[in-house]
C-alpha cells in the first residue's frame, strides 16, 4: 500500500537516505493538492515506481504552498533534504532555487532518456534559463483562463463569451446589476489576486511592453499604460470583485465560486477536476481572459533533484517513469488538459471543458507567465505587496507604478 504523507509543519517529514543494501528510500516533496485526481495520479506514481523497483520506499511528502517553499529554503542551506522536489519553474520561483545550488545538473540525463524530444515545447522553455546547466524536468504546462457559472451569466442576460475587453466590463456590469459579484478571489494567497494584474498589464501594454516591464528593461513610472493596468485593478477591487476577499485564501474564493456566491474565476486547466469534485461539470464553462494578445497566460511546473539526494540515478529514473507515455496515458487528464509527453492527448469522451482547454491551447498566439515566475523573488515580493494596496484601496496607480520603479532601480 502506497503512501502519501500530509504534513503541516515546515520541515515534518524530512526523510535520510538509509543507504542499506536491501532497501533504498526516495523521498519527493510536492504540494498538497486539493483535486482527487491528483492525488490518486502521485498514488499512483509511487505504486508504479515501487513496483518496478523492489527494495525502494517512496515518501511523497505534501504540503501548503508557503510551509513547501519555506521547507526548501531551508533545505538550501542545510545538509539533508529531499531527493526530488516540485516547484514552478520561473525565475522567482525554480530559479531562486538553482541560484541557491539546491538543483542537481541534469544534462546528462536529458542526454540519456531524451527527455528534451519527449515533452512539450512550452515545458521546456525554463530548462535552461537559469544554469548551469539543464535543471529541472518538466512536470506539466498549465494554461489559466475565464470559469464562469453559465446560470448566472443568464440571470444577468449575458449571451454570449466575451470577446474583449470591453465586453467583459460590460458582463461584470451586468452582473453587479443583477445583484452578482463578477469575479471571486483570496486575498491572503498573493498570487491569486495576482492573476488579475497580469492580465490587465498583458491587455493595457500589449506583449512587447509587458514583456519590457516584466523584464524591467522599461520604467514602470513613465510608462502609462502600467499606470492604467493598476487603474484598472483598482476598478475592479472596487466594483466586481466579491467582497471582502482579502481575508479569505484561493480554496476558500473556490467554495464560493462553486456554491454560486460569484460569476467566475481565473483559474488554470486543473480547475476542471475540482469543479468536478465539487458541482455539476455542465453548470461552467471556460474562455480565455480577452487581452486583446491572443497570447496563453500559462506556467511550466518541474520536478527538480536535489542536490542534497544521496541517490540522484535513483531521482531521475523516477522522473523517467513520470513523464514516460506509459504512465502519461494513465494519468492523463489529472492535472490538466495538457499533458507534459507531447505522444499523450486526451480523448473524444472527455469533459467539455477540456475538449475547449485543448482548444484554447491549440490556437495560442505565444505565452505570457504569472508575473511570481518572470520577476525575481524580491521584485515578486514587492509586487505583491503594491497590489494588494491598490487592491484593497491604499494606494493610488500612479503611485504603484512609480514604487514598483523605486523597488526595481534600488536594487543592489
Amino acid at each position: 500500500m502506497t503512501r502519501i504523507i500530509s504534513v503541516l509543519g515546515a520541515l515534518a517529514g524530512v526523510a535520510t537516505l538509509a543507504g542499506t543494501a536491501n532497501a533504498e528510500d526516495l523521498t519527493i516533496w510536492t504540494l498538497n493538492y486539493s483535486s482527487d485526481a491528483q492525488v490518486a495520479a502521485l498514488d499512483a506514481s509511487e505504486a508504479r515506481f515501487e513496483a518496478s523497483h523492489p527494495g525502494v520506499n517512496v515518501e511523497i511528502v505534501k504540503r501548503g504552498t508557503d510551509e513547501h517553499k519555506t521547507a526548501l529554503r531551508v533545505a538550501a542551506g542545510s545538509d539533508t533534504g529531499p531527493d526530488v522536489y516540485f516547484m514552478w519553474a520561473g525565475l522567482g520561483l525554480g530559479g531562486e532555487y538553482v541560484k541557491a545550488g539546491l538543483s542537481l545538473d541534469l544534462t546528462k540525463y536529458y542526454e540519456k532518456y531524451g527527455w528534451s524530444d519527449r515533452v512539450s515545447t512550452p515545458s521546456l522553455a525554463f530548462v535552461e534559463a537559469y544554469g548551469p546547466g539543464m535543471n529541472g524536468a518538466p512536470y506539466r504546462f498549465t494554461g489559466e483562463a475565464v470559469y464562469y457559472n453559465k446560470s448566472l451569466y443568464e440571470k444577468a442576460g449575458i449571451t454570449s463569451e466575451p470577446q474583449t475587453y470591453e465586453e467583459l466590463v460590460a458582463a461584470a456590469e451586468k452582473l453587479k446589476e443583477a445583484g452578482i459579484p463578477a469575479f471571486t478571489f483570496g486575498g491572503t494567497v498573493n498570487w491569486h489576486v495576482m492573476r488579475l494584474m497580469d492580465v490587465l498589464l498583458e491587455t493595457t501594454c500589449g506583449a512587447e511592453t509587458h514583456d519590457a516591464l516584466t523584464g524591467m528593461t522599461l520604467d514602470w513610472s513613465t510608462t502609462p499604460c502600467a499606470t492604467e493596468a493598476f487603474q484598472e485593478l483598482k476598478m475592479w477591487s472596487e466594483n466586481y470583485i466579491l467582497s471582502p476577499f482579502m481575508g479569505i485564501d484561493n480554496r476558500q474564493s473556490t467554495s464560493l465560486f462553486l456554491s454560486g456566491r460569484a460569476a467566475m474565476m481565473l483559474e488554470g486547466d486543473w480547475q476542471v477536476n475540482v469543479i468536478k469534485e465539487g458541482a455539476n461539470l455542465d453548470d461552467f464553462a471556460v474562455y480565455p481572459f480577452p487581452t486583446g494578445t491572443g497570447r496563453l497566460y500559462g506556467f511550466a511546473e518541474y520536478l527538480y533533484i536535489s542536490t542534497k539526494s544521496k541517490n540522484p540515478d535513483l531521482a531521475a529514473e523516477f522522473l523517467d517513469m513520470f513523464s514516460s507515455t506509459e504512465f502519461q496515458e494513465e494519468i492523463k487528464g489529472a492535472f490538466g488538459a495538457l499533458s507534459v509527453n507531447k505522444s499523450v492527448e486526451l480523448g473524444d469522451d472527455v469533459p467539455d471543458l477540456y475538449k475547449t482547454w485543448k482548444e484554447i491551447f491549440a490556437t495560442a498566439n505565444g505565452t505570457f507567465v504569472n508575473g511570481d515566475q518572470a520577476f525575481p523573488l524580491d521584485v515578486t515580493t514587492e509586487y505583491f505587496r503594491i497590489i494588494n494596496e491598490v487592491a484593497s484601496g491604499n494606494m493610488e496607480p500612479q503611485a504603484a507604478a512609480t514604487a514598483m520603479q523605486v523597488f526595481i532601480s534600488n536594487r543592489s
